[in-house]
C-alpha cells in the first residue's frame, strides 16, 4: 500500500475517533436523582432511556461511590452507539427473594455497538443465596439470579468490569455476535455453588482476553451453538476449569465448533479443560475444532474427557501421578487428537498418561502411556 495513502487513512481514523469522542453526549445518573448509598434503579433506567434515544453517540455515567440497585433490564435497539461507564460499586439486594426470581440481576439486550466499562464493581452479595442453594436436591427451591445477562448484543465490548459474589452464574451470554470481554474480573469463593464465571450459548465470535476468573463452578462454560470462541490470557481458579457442555441433554441442540484456549493458567481447579456430554442421548450433534495451547496448570487433578482436540506446550504440576486421561466413548471413539510437548510433574516425579478408545498423535515430550 502507498505510504502517503496509509498516512492519510491513519489521520482520517484519528479524526473520526476524535470526532466521535467530541460528539458523545453524556447522561450522568446523578442528574436523574441518583445518590450514593441509595437505590439508583429508577435513575439508571431513565438515563438509559434518554441515552438510547440520542442521535449522537451516548454515554451513561455512574460516578464513584456505592449504590444500591434492584433488577435492571436495559434494552435497545438504540439510535446510535451507546456506552455505560460505571466507576462506582453497585450492590444487589442480599435477600434473593427481593429479585423476584428473575434470571439475571442486570440485563443488557438487543443493542448494536454497546460498551460497558469504567472499572466498577457489580456485587451480587450472594452469600445468603449460596447457603440455601439446594436446587440439585430440591427442584422447588427459589430461582437464583445471575449477575449479568448479555443477550443479542452485536459488535460490543465489556471492559474493566468486576463481577463479585453472584447468587448464580456471573455472566450469561446468549445470541450475541462479536462480543469481547477485556480485563474482566470475576470472583467468588470456591464454596459458592453454581457460580459459573462466563457461560456462552448460541453465540458467534465471543472473545475473552486478559481476564481473571475465580468461582465455585466452571470459570468458562460453552453451551450449544457456541462458535468461534477465543479465550486468551485468562487465569482460572478456583473453580471447575474451562468446560464445553454439558451437551446432549435437550433436543435440537446446535453444534459447538472452533474454540481456542491459549496462554491461560489454571490454578487449583477441580478440572483442567474438558468436554461434558450426557450418556444415552437420543440426538446426534458434534463438537469440533477444539484447540488448547500454551496452558499452565498448577495443582491440577486431571480427569479429562476429550473429543477432537489438540494440546500443545502444556506445563506445570499435577495433583495426581496420572496427568493425562483421554477417556472416550467406546461407541464413538475420539479421532484426530494430538498431544504435543506436555510436561507435567507430580511431587517432582514423572507423571503418566492413560488413553481409552483413542489413539492420539504424539509429538515431542509427553507423559508415558500406561495401559
Amino acid at each position: 500500500m502507498d505510504t502517503k495513502l496509509s498516512i492519510t487513512k491513519f489521520i482520517l481514523f484519528l479524526f473520526l475517533a476524535s470526532y466521535v469522542r467530541a460528539q458523545t453526549k453524556v447522561f450522568d445518573v446523578t442528574k436523574y436523582g441518583a445518590r450514593p448509598n441509595a437505590d439508583i434503579t429508577k435513575a439508571l433506567t431513565n438515563a438509559w432511556k434518554d441515552a438510547c434515544g440520542s442521535t449522537p453517540p451516548s454515554k451513561v455515567v455512574v460516578p464513584k461511590g456505592t449504590y444500591m440497585l434492584n433488577q435492571l433490564d436495559l434494552k435497545g435497539p438504540c439510535k446510535a452507539p451507546i456506552s455505560v461507564q460505571v466507576d462506582g460499586k453497585i450492590l444487589a439486594p442480599k435477600d434473593p427473594k427481593l429479585l423476584n426470581g428473575v434470571d439475571q440481576w442486570v440485563k443488557f439486550g438487543y443493542i448494536n455497538f454497546f460498551t460497558l466499562s469504567g472499572g466498577g464493581t457489580f456485587d451480587g452479595q450472594g452469600e445468603m443465596a449460596w447457603k440455601h442453594n439446594d436446587r440439585r436436591k430440591n427442584k422447588n427451591c427459589d430461582r437464583l439470579s445471575m449477575n449479568f445477562g448479555f443477550a443479542f448484543l452485536n459488535n460490543s465490548i465489556i471492559k474493566d468490569i468486576t463481577s463479585k459474589d453472584s447468587k448464580n452464574f456471573h455472566v450469561n451470554v446468549l445470541g450475541c455476535n462479536n462480543l469481547t470481554f477485556i480485563n474482566m474480573n470475576i470472583n467468588a469463593p470456591a464454596t459458592s455453588l453454581n457460580t459459573d464465571g462466563i457461560h456462552i450459548g448460541r453465540s458467534i465470535e465471543v472473545k475473552i482476553y486478559n481476564s481473571n476468573i475465580g468461582t465455585g463452578d466452571d470459570c468458562i462454560s460453552l453451551g450449544d451453538g457456541s462458535k468461534q470462541i477465543r479465550v486468551i490470557n485468562v487465569t482460572c481458579g478456583p473453580g471447575h476449569g474451562i468446560s464445553v457442555g454439558s451437551l446432549g441433554k435437550y433436543p435440537n441442540e446446535e453444534t459447538v465448533e472452533d474454540l481456542t484456549v491459549k496462554n491461560c493458567t489454571l490454578k487449583n481447579t477441580d478440572n483442567g479443560v474438558r468436554i461434558k456430554t450426557w450418556p444415552g442421548t437420543p440426538i446426534i450433534s458434534s463438537v469440533s475444532k477444539m484447540h488448547f495451547e500454551d496452558i499452565t496448570m498448577v495443582n491440577y487433578p486431571s480427569k479429562i474427557k476429550i473429543i477432537d482436540l489438540s494440546f500443545k506446550n502444556i506445563r506445570g504440576t499435577s495433583a495426581t501421578h496420572q496427568a493425562i486421561v483421554l477417556d472416550c466413548s467406546s461407541s464413538v471413539p475420539c479421532e484426530s487428537v494430538e498431544l504435543n510437548d506436555i510436561d507435567l510433574t507430580f511431587n517432582g516425579a514423572a507423571t503418566t498418561a492413560k488413553f481409552a478408545n483413542t489413539k492420539p498423535t504424539i509429538k515431542g515430550k509427553v507423559p508415558k502411556h500406561v495401559a
